[in-house]
């Protein structure tokens, strides 16, 4: 499984960026795909992730209705919209896949990551 985000950028408060996340390989083993974001002395977290045997979408209350996931129906690109961006969004992403999801994020067991995009929104 290969994931590689791209979009990421610097943006002023309230502005919008899309991040994209290319993803291959065999496709049961990123069954679940999501989004994770590290900002420096912080823990990574999960800010969004779908399941697509069902379809199923988890948020992390901090950017929902801010962001959306999304998916294209062959799984090979993963999207993430975000609006209304504030500083504290600023963060490394990370695009993550798995076969299961676990609090519907991407299980840690068995997790892929791709390298990150940085994304600064600026006061």
């Amino acid at each position: 499984v290969e994931l590689v985000e791209s979009g990421g950028g610097s943006v002023q408060t309230g502005g919008s960026l899309r991040l994209t996340c290319a993803a291959s390989g065999y496709a049961p083993r990123r069954n679940c795909i999501g989004w994770f974001r590290q900002a420096p002395g912080k823990e990574r977290e999960g800010v969004a992730g779908i399941y697509s045997r069902s379809g199923s979408i988890r948020y992390a209350d901090s950017v929902n209705g801010r962001f959306t996931i999304s998916q294209e129906q062959d799984k090979s690109m993963v999207y993430l919209q975000m609006n209304s961006l504030k500083p504290e969004d600023s963060a490394m992403y990370y695009c993550a896949a798995s076969r299961y999801c676990r609090d519907g994020y991407p299980d840690p067991r068995g997790r892929y990551w791709g390298q990150g995009t940085q994304v600064t929104v600026s006061s």
